[in-house]
C-alpha cells in the first residue's frame, strides 16, 4: 500500500472489537472459513493445497518469513468486515476523520505572497465529506498521491481557510518530506 493508505487502514482496524487469530493454523483456518475451500486459501497465498491442509490440522505450526506476512495480511484484510464497514460509515456521515501530520507543507498562492513549504505539525479534524472522499477513493484503489490530494484539499479547507471564513486566493496544498501521518476516526 502506501503511507495515506496503510494510515487509513490502521485507523479503521482501531475500531475491531476482537483481536485477530494470532498463530499461523488458527489463521489458516480462519482463512478457509472465510474462502471456503482450502485450494482458493492455497492460490491467495501463493502455496500448495497440502501445505494450508497441514496447517488447518496443526502438522505444521510455524511458517516461513514471507508466508507468514502473507497470511498476516490476508486476515487483517479480511478481519471483522461488518465492524470496518460500519467506523467508515460513521466517519464518513457523522464523525470525520482526524488527521496529524508532521509534513513540509507548502500551497500555491498569488504573486507577492510567501509560499515555502514550511514544517508544521499539524492536528485537524476534517469534515465527513473528506472522510468519505478518501475511504471511496481507497477502495476504487487510488494510489498515495490521489489519497494526498483529498487530504490536502481539506487540509486548505479547515486550517488554511478556517472553514471559509477566511477568504483566500489559495489554489492547491501540498505535502512534502512527510515524516509520519495518523488518521482517527
Amino acid at each position: 500500500m502506501s503511507l495515506f493508505g496503510d494510515g487509513l487502514e490502521a485507523a479503521v482496524q482501531k475500531a475491531f472489537t476482537r483481536p485477530a487469530p494470532k498463530t499461523a493454523p488458527a489463521r489458516m483456518r480462519y482463512l478457509v472459513k472465510r474462502l471456503k475451500t482450502t485450494k482458493a486459501v492455497a492460490q491467495t497465498l501463493g502455496v500448495s493445497q497440502r501445505t494450508v491442509e497441514r496447517y488447518v490440522k496443526n502438522q505444521i505450526r510455524t511458517p516461513r518469513p514471507e508466508l507468514a506476512a502473507r497470511l498476516e495480511r490476508e486476515v487483517t484484510r479480511r478481519w471483522q468486515p461488518q465492524v470496518r464497514a460500519r467506523a467508515r460509515q460513521r466517519a464518513a456521515t457523522t464523525d470525520g476523520i482526524v488527521i496529524d501530520t508532521r509534513a513540509r507543507i507548502g500551497y500555491t498562492a498569488p504573486i507577492g505572497t510567501t509560499d515555502d513549504a514550511r514544517l508544521r505539525h499539524v492536528t485537524i479534524a476534517l469534515p465527513p465529506q473528506y472522510a468519505a472522499r478518501l475511504f471511496d477513493a481507497q477502495q476504487a484503489g487510488a494510489g498515495d498521491r490521489q489519497l494526498q490530494r483529498i487530504a490536502a484539499e481539506g487540509l486548505k479547507e479547515v486550517y488554511f481557510q478556517d472553514g471559509g471564513r477566511r477568504a483566500g486566493s489559495l489554489e492547491e496544498i501540498r505535502f512534502t518530506d512527510i515524516e509520519y501521518i495518523e488518521f482517527e476516526l
